[in-house]
């Protein structure tokens, strides 16, 4: 009965990595390019113990760091950095590429009809799902080995090297096999997606979270990302918790192998819902709604929670600063003063906040393009509606969408800061939030630009978010000089709290904004369709 389930694996598995396996190489660039950047570098930033000192107090006290890369055990060192800055983060993007695999090669087949054609040969039921997470699998270890082997020559010892590769590997495989449940829960490939990427953004935030308050030990050992955290390379080398990852990969891949036999071809577990007997919608505005209202509803709910964590480290970062005698030794050397890292530390947050919205912006664009890809754009173009209108109502939604969203989480944000007393009150919080929209609007533009004139380069959509990712939340890590740190729209941000306040960049990014829209809707109004 087993093999004749996989009947046809081997054969479909060789020709998916033939057609598919160029595109593992992003997958493959982006964790070893993290580590590797950080051996070559951080000898040259931080040449002597005084300033890994004061760079490793700086860090300490910044919980929004703490957040995204966990518990600095280690700074004073190229490879307790090292893995401190790229262990939670190349993990995270190894678990990313993991799911938009096994949900592509097994789901995204059902709803493109490729699965059909598969089928009508021989092939087992459940070949096209075993050959999607050995695809994911392989991706996994090639980032893992590539990595590993590519830090340790580049100067990393290759015991720790060895270990933050192996994470990475062990992280991907994890969510693999949680990609594999949700490809039978989703009722498409979309909310298979949606379901896996939330449920890693939520243990990866509740994993920043939970280290960043100095919670109970049992805490870290509930959410499996903190088991590679515990790892520890260069500050331990535990390779044991990648026991319990593997453990945890089997027995959820095999959950998802048991769900499948119950589901039936081309639906989910959780079925979608018939549309009313007759449309509603009557405009472009109200399509590119109710297209979005899903993902826009999710969205809403996770700022909230966004707000609520990075509101509890606004309230927290002066007791922080207080109790911590490094950063003393820091400020009495003029390296910066309490008011001005509080201040910074608010204005970074609603950055990252700002870059997260930019995210949900993205998809809306590009929800632009999958429906094209599924020929519904041709039957609205029919009609009476103009190209120009049809494109700047997704357009509009994504821009209104990204803005409320980030309002929301400075809504809350403010209501934490004005119960503390940092020098922060509500109004600042909640125009700093305001402030942060045109940099948000800046890379859903880029967006814009790329489906609308060039919808061929699809992928390069994301460059905007992990530019703005990299410059803003890493470069200064790295003391990048302002020219780069530019290219992030977010640098340009003014910030509400100084004494004097820059308000140039806001129009600097306007007119960027405007010059990337221009040319997406005179693309979209020339090319073809899809």
């Amino acid at each position: 009965m087993i093999v004749a389930s996989i009947a046809g694996t081997r054969p479909l598995l060789k020709a998916s990595l033939h057609h598919e396996g160029r595109t593992f190489a992003p997958w493959i660039v982006l964790p070893t390019a993290l580590a590797v950047s950080s051996v070559l570098v951080y000898p040259w930033l931080f040449p002597d113990a005084l300033e890994r000192k004061a760079f490793a107090a700086t860090v300490g006290a910044n919980p929004a760091l703490g957040l995204i890369f966990g518990p600095a055990y280690d700074l004073a060192t190229t490879d307790g950095f090292t893995a401190w800055r790229s262990l939670a983060l190349g993990g995270f993007i190894a678990a990313l590429g993991a799911i938009f695999i096994v949900v592509k090669a097994s789901r995204g087949q059902e709803d493109s009809g490729q699965a059909e054609l598969l089928a009508s040969g021989v092939l087992g039921r459940s070949s096209r799902l075993l050959a999607a997470l050995v695809m994911a699998m392989t991706c996994s270890v090639a980032i893992g080995v590539v990595a590993g082997v590519t830090t340790g020559l580049c100067g990393g010892a290759w015991g720790s090297s060895m270990l933050l590769g192996a994470g990475f590997t062990v992280t991907g495989w994890m969510f693999a096999a949680v990609a594999v449940v949700s490809a039978q829960v989703g009722a498409d490939a979309r909310a298979a997606t949606t379901i896996s990427v939330s449920l890693l953004g939520v243990l990866f935030i509740l994993r920043g979270f939970l280290y960043s308050v100095s919670a109970p030990t049992w805490a870290t050992w509930a959410n499996p990302l903190g088991w590679i955290q515990e790892t520890r390379p260069a500050t331990g080398d535990h390779w044991w918790p990648l026991g319990l990852g593997l453990a945890f990969a089997v027995v959820v891949a095999g959950v998802g192998f048991a769900l499948q036999v119950s589901r039936d071809f081309g639906q989910g577990l959780i079925p979608s819902k018939p549309g009313p007997p007759r449309g509603r919608t009557g405009s472009p505005t109200a399509l590119a709604i109710r297209l979005n209202r899903a993902s826009i509803a999710s969205w809403s709910v996770a700022f909230i929670g966004l707000g609520v964590v990075f509101g509890y480290f606004t309230r927290s970062v002066k007791s922080l600063l207080e109790t911590n005698p490094a950063l003393a030794m820091v400020f009495a050397s003029g390296a910066a003063s309490p008011a001005d890292l509080i201040a910074a530390f608010v204005t970074t947050i609603l950055s990252l906040v700002g870059i997260i919205a930019a995210v949900a912006g993205v998809q809306i664009v590009n929800r632009v393009r999958t429906e094209e890809l599924e020929d519904r754009t041709e039957a609205v173009l029919a009609t009476s509606v103009a190209r120009v209108r049809y494109f700047a109502a997704s357009v509009l939604v994504a821009f209104l969408a990204s803005a409320v969203f980030l309002l929301i989480a400075g809504v809350v944000v403010g209501v934490f800061a004005s119960t503390a007393d940092i020098g922060i009150g509500f109004g600042n919080a909640l125009l700093q939030a305001v402030v942060t929209v045109p940099a948000t609007w800046t890379v859903i533009a880029f967006a814009v630009t790329v489906i609308g004139a060039r919808p061929v380069a699809r992928p390069v959509i994301w460059l905007g978010v992990l530019v703005s990712f990299v410059m803003t939340i890493l470069g200064p890590s790295f003391k990048l000089p302002g020219w780069a740190l530019g290219f992030s729209p977010f640098h340009h941000d003014p910030d509400v709290a100084a004494i004097d306040t820059n308000w140039w960049g806001l129009l600097w990014i306007g007119l960027v904004t405007v010059g990337f829209l221009l040319i997406g809707f005179a693309g979209f109004r020339r090319r073809d369709i899809p």
